[in-house]
């Protein structure tokens, strides 16, 4: 097969050596007789896989035993509605809009209860993340929420604001397990798996455990988070391949050295994209630099009438998946854990090629 490098924004490229397990695991697991898309979710096997998905991610992640491991459905747009109906309960909440995925989380909530929207920069066309001495934060909200990951605008929160005792609530999709993080900073941890952990399906939910007496006598038992910890995330048939190629990738990563080295290899891969987009006024990027994201990286063309010519040329040279998302435009380089810094190399030696050639 020719090399190929996948951009996609998620669903992502996953580990090759991640694929080739499942691939040679694919008919009979361990010696089972059965594919785990056939295994019971209730038994042994499935049981013994979901126990330590959950223990390495609690290693990778260094989760405190005061908080809830849940393997969830719906993504992280089903999370728009659970948040609320499980935190919200006739208070007031505040949310901070830093890009679009926010803007819909707002847009989601507000049919639960009341919103305050604490800072946006949906006027300057999501490039930051506002000072935070300038939120209107509430100090009597059920919870703050924020997307410390822009997936489509490739703005990153850099730092964390003071909610005193305000629980922050963060998606984390599109770069949980890039970095290093302190849960106990946190309410509640959440994310699609469909970006940095396996496939689409699957959303990982870390909660609180103090938090998880608040939900709404309206919450249906599959969204209520007390309810589905209680059955270990099993109240209904849980995702269980996802959780299962989750959980090889959580080895995968245990055997990088974790998610500090994993960080290392991160920081090196951004600084090569950016330091090259940095030296040419050919392309740019519109981040503020102390929040451009390190897994999304947009990128624009000075002469957009070459867009086309691009990805096309793109496609032949096996980089795949570079077209920006819709609501942006140009272009977006998604440089995941799995992205080797190959990748990225090849990436910028076609822009410097396709920049000469134009």
């Amino acid at each position: 097969m020719k090399q190929i490098y996948n951009f996609s924004a998620g669903p992502a490229v996953l580990p090759k050596p991640v694929l080739e397990r499942a691939q040679a695991e694919m008919l009979d697991w361990h010696g089972s007789g059965m594919s785990v898309m056939e295994m019971s979710h209730r038994g042994k096997e499935f049981t013994s896989i979901l126990a330590k998905t959950e223990a390495d991610l609690r290693t990778l992640l260094n989760v405190p035993d005061t908080y809830k491991v849940l393997f969830l459905q719906g993504g992280a747009i089903a999370e728009n509605a659970m948040i609320p109906l499980n935190l919200l309960n006739g208070h007031a909440a505040d949310y901070a809009i830093t890009g679009g995925w926010s803007k819909r989380s707002v847009e989601d909530a507000s049919a639960y209860g009341k919103i305050n929207v604490v800072t946006s920069t949906e006027a300057t066309h999501y490039t930051d993340v506002p000072s935070f001495s300038d939120w209107q934060l509430n100090k009597d909200a059920a919870y703050l929420h924020i997307c410390t990951n822009e997936t489509m605008s490739g703005v990153e929160f850099d730092g964390l604001p003071d909610a005193g005792n305000v629980p922050i609530v963060a998606d984390m999709s599109s770069h949980i397990l890039s970095r290093v993080i302190d849960v106990s900073q946190y309410g509640v941890i959440y994310g699609g798996a469909q970006k940095n952990i396996g496939p689409a399906g699957l959303c990982i939910v870390i909660v609180r455990e103090d938090l998880l007496d608040r939900a709404s006598p309206l919450t249906p038992a599959v969204f209520n988070w007390k309810t589905q910890a209680e059955n270990q995330s099993m109240i209904n048939t849980p995702p269980t391949y996802s959780i299962y190629i989750a959980g090889l990738v959580f080895e995968w990563l245990l055997a990088q050295g974790g998610v500090p080295a994993i960080e290392q290899q991160n920081i090196a891969k951004a600084a090569l994209l950016y330091d090259y987009i940095d030296s040419t006024d050919f392309y740019t990027n519109k981040v503020a630099l102390n929040n451009r994201s390190r897994m999304n990286i947009p990128f624009f063309l000075a002469d957009e009438s070459l867009n086309e010519a691009f990805l096309k040329g793109a496609e032949v040279a096996g980089l795949l998946q570079l077209k920006g998302h819709r609501a942006v435009g140009g272009m977006r380089a998604s440089i995941y854990n799995a992205m080797p810094i190959a990748g990225v190399q090849a990436l910028v030696s076609y822009m410097q090629a396709f920049e000469q050639a134009h």
